[in-house]
């Protein structure tokens, strides 16, 4: 059987146990031309939350009674005459919270395995690599000797942006939630300095170790910080939005307060979504990957394991329980 979590709420705040139903039925059979795929990882991501919603976004949303949209990596386990695939790739793509789906191959893109295990290519070498590189790269267009700060230090994008900015020649300044994930962000991943913001003095702490101010804000949580950031902005900053997931569950948005600091200091503050640069992801998983293997950069996951979980494992990107990609586990490998 085919185990599937199905959107049946849209929630107004954070989902509760009943937003998804598990369901059970028959294994698909791929039609001519298709593959069957056996889904090892799905990737969680704060993404979710905006795909439940019914309103206009870079994606539609999920409809009610839909397998619930997600990243995977899984392996193709039976081929319907496909002209290229065959039975034992590696795909990694959008099969959405399911143990198998049958694909033509329309985004779902082969991946080597032989050095890297599957799960890397929903995380460092997957969607949120590719936000980190073309994030920071592209729309920050980070120099070197930029001072940049990076809310979700600890998370999977927060962590490879930094990451690639310390490459880039940068002091990389992290903010993350508790004592124990900013040793990581500093002592793992060899940024310059970790703020915590559970401590209630950000502003204070982005005085402190971004004297001269901040060229470069990746944000990924929106909110009270980002007004902090903006507070200490240089002459042309830039701010990246790629996510404000402390906003995602309120009922009303925090907007910025400190937006005049962007007029005053000739700021840009710019949107980004990954999608936009599909043709490029080869480049930046090549260059990631070199980086990986030269030791330049560290990648972590918290895998849970069951499909049932998704719940409880979604519910872990709000409460902090995780570090780097957060994955769920849905057929052993």
């Amino acid at each position: 059987m085919n185990k599937q979590q199905i959107l049946r709420k849209r929630p107004t705040t954070l989902p509760e146990s009943d937003t998804w139903e598990l369901v059970s039925s028959d294994i698909p059979r791929p039609a001519v031309g298709e593959v069957l795929v056996k889904t090892h990882y799905v990737s969680i991501d704060p993404a979710m939350r905006g795909w439940m919603m019914d309103r206009k976004s870079y994606l539609p949303p999920v409809q009610l009674g839909e397998v619930m949209r997600g990243g995977t990596v899984g392996e193709v386990i039976e081929s319907n005459a496909h002209p290229t695939l065959e039975v034992g790739d590696i795909l990694s793509g959008w099969g959405g919270v399911q143990q198998y789906f049958t694909t033509n191959g329309e985004m779902q893109f082969p991946v080597d395995t032989s050095v890297l295990p599957m799960q890397k290519y929903l995380g460092v070498l997957g969607m949120p690599g590719m936000t980190a590189y073309f994030g920071i790269l592209e729309v920050g267009k980070i120099k070197e000797g930029d001072t940049v700060v990076i809310s979700g230090a600890a998370g999977a994008v927060g962590s490879l942006a930094g990451q690639i900015a310390k490459i880039k020649g940068c002091r990389v300044v992290g903010i993350a939630g508790g004592t124990a994930k900013c040793d990581y962000v500093v002592n793992t991943l060899g940024f310059d300095a970790c703020i915590d913001y559970k401590e209630g003095k950000v502003y204070e702490d982005l005085v402190a170790h971004c004297a001269q101010g901040i060229d470069v804000y990746f944000d990924n949580v929106g909110g009270p910080i980002l007004d902090a950031v903006l507070a200490r902005i240089r002459l042309n900053a830039r701010i990246v939005l790629c996510g404000a997931i402390s906003q995602y569950n309120n009922t009303e948005v925090y907007g910025p307060k400190n937006y005049l600091s962007l007029l005053i200091n000739r700021g840009t503050m710019q949107g980004m979504v990954v999608l936009d640069y599909i043709t490029r992801y080869q480049e930046a998983g090549a260059q990631i990957g070199q980086w990986m293997l030269a030791g330049k950069i560290q990648s972590e996951e918290t895998i849970v394991e069951g499909i049932e979980g998704l719940h409880p494992t979604f519910m872990r990107l709000f409460n902090g329980d995780k570090r780097g990609k957060l994955l769920l586990k849905v057929n052993a490998e």
